[in-house]
Order: C-alpha cells, then structure tokens, then sequence
C-alpha cells in the first residue's frame, strides 16, 4: 500500500473495539500494522455478528489492511519474538499500539531496553488502572438517562460503541503525535490513554459538565428533539420517517419553502416576539407549534415525492433506515462512492469494505483490503523484520511457539 504514512510500522496487540479501530485508521493510510494475537485467536476472534461458518464479520472489519501473526502468548519464546518485533530498528518502526495490560514482559520500561525511542500507547479502562469497557463508561456518562422517549423513567444504552470508536480515532492520533516529537527531539514516549477519559473529555466539550456544575440544572429527556434547535421525525404518507432539521438561518428558510409555511411562521415569529429566522434556539422553544406544520405536510406526501422537494429546495434531512436497507437503498453506500471497493475476504466472500474517509486531494485514496487470515503473515515477518531463517521458523512451528 502507498499513502501519507506509507514506511510507517506499528506493532498492535489488542481486542474488542478501541485498539483495533486505532491500528485500523493507521493501516488504512498506508502504515504496516501488525497485530498480533495467541494461537487460535484472541478474545474477539469470534465475536459476532457471525457467518453461516461461524467467521466474525466483526474481526474482519476491524482489522482491514492488517497484517497478522499467531504466537503463543504464555510462552518465554513468544514473548522474546514479540519483543523483538517491537523494537526491531527502523526510522518509521518502533510503534506499539496495545489495551493488553501494561506490566511484565510488555510493560514499556522491559521494551525499551531494547529500544529506547520506543512509542507505546497503552489503552485502559479508567485513569486509575480499573476496568470499564464502552458500556460501563458510557452508563455514566449520562446520555442513557436522557435517550428514548418524553416522560420515560427508565434509562435506555445506545448500540453505539461511540467511546470506543473515539477512543481508537485518539489513539491513533497520539501515536502520530508522539512519532512527530520523536523525529524532533529524538525520544520515546510511553503515553496511556483511558477510554472513560475520552467519554468525559467528549461530554465536557459538549457542555454537559459546565451545565451541571454551572447551571445546576439536569438535562430533561426530550425523545427525538434536537436540543436547542428545530429537528425531529416525521411519518411520511406512506409509512416511512424522515427527519428534518434546521439551524442554520438558510436550513430554516428551506425548510419553511418546502413545507409551504412561511407565511405561518412569520406570523408565529410576530405573536411569540421571536427570531425564528435567525435563532435556532427560539425555534426550539416553539418547537411544537412548528412540527405540525412539517408533520401535516410530511403526512400528505410519499417519501419520494418527499426526497425529490427537499433536495430540490436544500433541505437539511435524511431518511431513517435499517441497516440493510442502507446496503439496499442507500448509494452512498456503494461503488459510486470512492470510498467503497469490493473486497474478496477470505472465509467470507466478496463485499462492498471501505477505505480511509479522509480523501487527500493530491495523493488519493488507498484503495480498501480485506482482514488477514489469522497469522496468514507470521513467516514472513519472521523472516523479513526478525531475519529468522526457515530453519529457525520451523523450529519455532515444531515447538508450537508459532503456528
């Protein structure tokens, strides 16, 4: 592969989400990312969702581009491999990218004897040491208390691993940071990054921390309202939903044109003393006398002839959808999109994969590979970055230190 970080070598060991999406960003940009796991697969080799065959389409799309060795984890010899491999030499080398935990023989104090620029980023639960994972984190974080519906007293997760997928876009951002202060001053760096600190730093940014400590006010659950601003679903005449959102004054002018209700909400704008045009905010104050403007018109409409008003008139909205019907219907979701290609997974089949979103202008997009086999690359690392000999790497196959 060849893109912005084409050279680089990043050694990963790691499970679940955040660590491999990391090493994923990584890869797709041009980096060689090696991961490594025990002989027969880690804790997420056969996570779901599951082919017929029992292959995890979650493993496959999550380590896109990789490379992959198998090596036997509880043994003295593995670990002097593995070792090695991390701190094998080279200007763009000496990377680690790991959520195993940080102590022993792959505690960054035992690694950097043998290099001492080494760059490890260590992924924990919480800044303490203790565990959490996406789920435990985000219960905490308060949006489950205000998701679902108005009135609901309950408190209602998301599917959405969001911390994990940030917290492996952080990742391989402090990686690239560390690799920069390197090349300038010549130092390693040992950096920890906790998954709940992502959360919080994430919910600080957004407001909620001040709000409360400021404020001292709770945020109410509001079901599919946007806060402080006009959005929300709507039912189409026949039967599907849309949702429509204005916070932009030109959002709100489109939106009033298409619904055929500008008159109406001038004249709403008058009564309330407010600026609809110009303050989303006070559109969310008369937010419901402003929906069934949107939802009557919605009503009488089909979702094409919806879909066909609203891009016309630059409409800011977007149809809700299963996730097959995205595969089905979407053409985002396509080759007609650059960023998709159909890959030949092996154990798999053929699928739409997608590359890096970022779209370098003068370098282009690199183009999607699938996941590796489980150590389909563990011979020819040995050989290529260790310089074992076949002999050697026989041996070690003999002795079941490698397979």
């Amino acid at each position: 592969m060849s893109g912005p970080l084409d050279g680089m070598r990043v050694i990963e060991g790691s499970a679940f989400v955040a660590a491999p999406s990391g090493g994923m960003a990584l890869a797709q940009l041009g980096a060689e990312v090696i991961r490594f796991d025990p002989i027969g697969g880690g804790l997420d080799h056969r996570r779901w969702p599951l082919t017929e065959d029992g292959v995890s389409l979650y493993w496959a799309g999550l380590n896109k581009g990789k490379k992959s060795i198998q090596v036997d984890l509880k043994s003295e010899k593995g670990h002097e491999l593995l070792q090695a491999l991390i701190s094998a030499p080279g200007d763009d080398a000496g990377y680690f990218l790991t959520n195993f935990p940080a102590k022993g023989w792959l505690s960054y104090d035992n690694l950097q004897q043998s290099r001492e620029d080494l760059v490890m980023l260590n992924v924990i639960g919480n800044h303490d040491g203790t565990t959490a994972l996406d789920y435990t984190v985000n219960s905490a974080m308060g949006y489950p208390a205000v998701t679902g519906p108005e009135g609901y007293d309950g408190v209602i997760n998301h599917v959405l691993p969001a911390w994990d997928l940030v917290c492996g876009q952080t990742a391989a951002m402090g990686l690239l940071a560390a690799g920069r202060h390197r090349d300038r001053t010549g130092e390693g760096q040992f950096l920890q990054l906790a998954l709940s600190d992502v959360a919080l730093s994430a919910v600080a940014a957004l407001g909620h921390i001040a709000e409360a400590q400021i404020l001292g006010s709770e945020r109410e659950r509001i079901g599919n309202e946007l806060y402080g601003a006009l959005g929300r679903d709507y039912e189409t005449s026949d039967g599907r939903r849309v949702i429509a959102v204005a916070i932009t004054h030109k959002q709100w002018q489109s939106l009033c044109s298409a619904c055929e209700m500008t008159e109406a909400m001038e004249q709403l704008a008058t009564q309330e003393g407010l600026d609809l045009s110009g303050n989303e905010g006070d559109r969310f104050k008369v937010r419901e006398r402003i929906h069934p403007h949107v939802e009557a018109w919605c009503q009488k409409k089909s979702f094409d002839e919806i879909q066909k008003v609203w891009d016309d008139l630059g409409v800011c909205w977007g149809p809700y959808q299963t996730f097959k019907e995205l595969v089905t219907h979407d053409k985002r979701v396509s080759e007609a999109n650059p960023m998709f290609a159909t890959i030949s997974q092996s154990g798999i089949g053929e699928y739409l994969a997608p590359s890096s979103p970022l779209d370098f202008q003068r370098i282009g997009r690199i183009s999607p590979l699938p996941a590796p086999r489980l150590g389909e690359h563990t011979d020819q690392i040995l050989e290529e970055i260790l310089g074992l000999t076949s002999a050697e790497i026989g041996r070690l196959r003999e002795s079941k230190v490698i397979q």
